[in-house]
């Protein structure tokens, strides 16, 4: 049962939308004020050092106060104990609003529907009548719905892949997507009204594009870091194993920066790709793990040694970007230039380096 919407809730709520922007004014401190977040997050999952899961509702200690900070939720997990949906780090939901740079009239498409507390925030401001939300899981959709309902808001929930956008209700002025996207959809050009702007989480940052013809589009990188659920496909596991009987080369490139420092364009060059750590006692970084959805697997040792399987050799793209940035790169040097069929990511100058997104759908 969600806890009702008593003082102590709206005290909470009050010095929680002042503390997200306390630097800058933001169109959308009013909604964050209004909208109830506990309506839509009413029960989260936290996760012990032991890996375990646990539950926490509105009878726990800490509830509101952990709904009213900034703190992305873990709201669903599937039948492994893997999340499948959280409510967002408020924080970067308003970094995202506050770029969408929508008035009020102007017509949203949101792809990843969640809890519904983005769509509660775009209803309270834009109204309700200008939002369409998408996402791809019965379950959040009616949930949502219902959540919206019961306070007093009624956009378009429809349930399917968002990636088609929603075609009956375009055209839009704006798109944001809440799930992590490897490129912009199609779609959203098609159903995208004349200097459209959509909002979108692309790898480990924040993508605003603005539609100047159909099919094409110019933008940026915000600068803000950001990881958002990714969109659910079906992908090969790591083959550990069996990099383990090939044969190892070396590598200058630290491991440790694939965590790091190369976080950010890794997810340009390698789509899709995963990640993982074995660490010491101490708590150190002894060495990575990266794998691909085709299977094709690397290990990178702090000794400098590399073994590598799959039809692509993992480490070797590592190493360009190792070559190519002496530091952590910065997101908002990197910009995109969209045309019918590619979508190409670019760092400082258009001759610069250059990685091709995924084609979309």
């Amino acid at each position: 049962m969600t806890e009702p919407d008593n003082d102590t809730a709206a005290a909470l709520r009050k010095e929680f939308a002042t503390g997200l922007a306390p630097t800058r004014t933001s169109k959308w401190g009013e909604a964050f004020a209004s909208v109830p977040r506990h309506a839509f997050v009413p029960a989260f999952y936290t996760q012990g050092s032991d890996g375990a899961w646990e539950r926490v509702g509105p009878a726990d200690p800490g509830y509101l106060e952990a709904v009213y900070s900034d703190r992305a939720l873990t709201t669903q997990l599937d039948e492994r104990g893997i999340p499948t949906s959280s409510s967002s780090e408020p924080s970067v939901m308003l970094t995202m609003l506050d770029a969408l740079d929508a008035a009020e009239g102007d017509t949203v498409f949101e792809l990843g529907t969640g809890t519904g507390y983005n769509a509660a925030l775009l209803s309270h401001r834009l109204g309700e009548q200008n939002v369409t939300t998408m996402d791809v899981d019965p379950d959040l959709t009616e949930a949502a719905a219902h959540r919206l309902a019961g306070v007093g808001l009624h956009p378009f929930v429809a349930t399917g892949d968002g990636a088609g956008g929603w075609p009956g209700r375009a055209p839009y002025q704006r798109f944001l997507a809440t799930a992590a996207l490897r490129s912009i959809p199609d779609a959203f050009f098609r159903q995208a009204a004349p200097g459209a702007v959509i909002v979108a989480p692309v790898g480990y940052g924040i993508l605003r594009v603005t539609v100047t013809d159909p099919g094409h589009g110019t933008g940026y990188f915000l600068p803000a870091p950001a990881y958002f659920m990714p969109r659910r496909t079906p992908s090969a596991p790591p083959a550990f194993a069996e990099a383990e009987t090939a044969e190892p080369t070396t590598t200058t490139a630290a491991p440790g920066d694939i965590l790091g420092r190369l976080r950010f364009p890794l997810a340009l060059a390698l789509h899709g790709h995963t990640t993982c750590s074995w660490r010491d006692d101490d708590g150190d970084v002894t060495a990575v793990g990266i794998w691909t959805e085709d299977g094709s697997t690397a290990t990178a040792h702090v000794s400098g040694k590399v073994r590598q399987v799959g039809p692509r050799r993992l480490w070797d793209v590592v190493e360009s970007l190792a070559e190519t940035f002496a530091g952590e790169p910065e997101r908002q040097e990197f910009r995109v230039s969209i045309t019918p069929g590619r979508q190409t990511v670019w760092y400082r100058t258009q001759d610069g380096p250059a990685w091709d997104l995924p084609q979309p759908r």
